[in-house]
């Protein structure tokens, strides 16, 4: 990534993908009030099921059975559908990695989300040089469907692929969607992997971090192989040289609370920011509502810069971790209130705009 990429990036505001509104408009306006520059599709988690953060992904992967009886979701192996189906999963795959403008892409769009047409709308009208979407994280969907018997998805190979490849084609549906409504946008795909903070913890101590690794870079290449970039989204403590490794233009994290964490891969961090990728800061609290009733933008912008000493104390240079920040919230604002909401983003785009001043961006 150039000089271009930083100038236009740097301490730029991004959310993260969840809202709290029930109705889809007033959760649009908000995000082309705070996030013109990069906006984003709002998931409306209390709308209705279908725009949960696991459900939205899940429209026509293969192998996936509804009982509606008593509402599980699990993934079925055994049918003679099932063979049928992952034959021409497969097929499909392979036409679309190929090329994006082929059929069968329109096959896996993703219907279960109201914002998305608006979003699509707001980068037509407006042609902001970059936009985000998101996906559920490989690992987060892996560990947390199952198969027939109650078995993790993670622990069968084939649910394992089908997986990894359906969340890419729906991160490249998003692309293709973004660079129709706009041919010079840079699309920004975060891939939402919560539960990689919990690798290496006795729920999956059976789990290496290189299948995760796997997991992660696969989809994250052909995100950046058709002209976007790659983010990973966790809020909680984790190995941050995982995402590292697996080549993420953006590393995204709950800095309120982590940002000491964060700087225990120092080594690493300073070779990843001198490559120009970023760090997007998580410095408005949403998890924590007493935290964000309290704040203001002065003690968000403390936040921010005692996460950024947290690097320079390990020697990495400031005026790099500046150019390659970004500032977001936390987490997704989908738990608070519609008005500690609206904090949340006013306060994400007030402290992004002050740093900007400060440091003559």
């Amino acid at each position: 990534m150039g000089q271009n990429t930083k100038s236009k990036l740097t301490l730029n505001c991004m959310a993260i993908g969840s809202l709290p509104h029930k109705n889809s408009e007033k959760a649009m306006e908000l995000v082309e009030k705070n996030f013109f520059e990069i906006p984003f599709w709002a998931q409306l988690t209390r709308l209705c099921k279908n725009e949960d953060m696991i459900v939205q992904f899940l429209e026509n992967m293969p192998s996936l059975f509804i009982d509606e009886e008593n509402g599980k979701t699990y993934l079925e192996t055994e049918s003679d559908k099932f063979f049928e189906d992952i034959e021409q999963f497969f097929c499909d795959y392979e036409e679309i990695i190929s090329d994006l403008n082929c059929k069968a892409i329109e096959k896996y769009a993703i219907n279960y989300s109201k914002t998305f047409p608006k979003f699509i709308e707001i980068i037509e009208n407006t042609k902001p040089a970059y936009a985000k979407g998101q996906i559920v994280g490989p690992f987060t969907l892996a560990t947390t469907l199952v198969d027939k018997s109650g078995k993790c998805a993670f622990y069968d190979e084939t649910l394992r692929e089908i997986i990894v490849k359906t969340l890419s084609i729906k991160a490249l549906w998003q692309i293709k969607q973004m660079k129709t409504a706009n041919p010079d946008i840079i699309p920004i795909i975060f891939i939402d992997e919560p539960t990689i903070s919990q690798l290496g913890t006795s729920a999956y101590v059976t789990i290496s971090q290189e299948e995760v690794l796997g997991l992660i870079s696969e989809i994250s290449d052909l995100i950046k192989e058709n002209g976007a970039m790659s983010a990973i989204h966790c809020c909680g403590k984790c190995d941050w040289s995982l995402p590292i490794k697996a080549g993420v233009d953006i590393i995204n994290l709950d800095a309120y609370n982590f940002a000491q964490n964060l700087s225990l891969f120092s080594k690493e961090l300073d070779e990843y920011l001198k490559q120009g990728r970023k760090i997007a800061w998580g410095v408005v609290p949403t998890l924590d509502k007493d935290a964000l009733e309290a704040a203001d933008e002065q003690t968000i912008i403390s936040i921010f810069e005692k996460a950024v000493k947290y690097l320079t104390n390990k020697g990495i240079d400031e005026k790099i971790i500046i150019e390659n920040s970004l500032i977001t919230p936390s987490c997704g604002a989908g738990s608070l209130s519609e008005d500690l909401a609206f904090k949340a983003m006013d306060l994400t785009k007030k402290v992004s705009d002050s740093l900007k001043e400060r440091y003559k961006i």
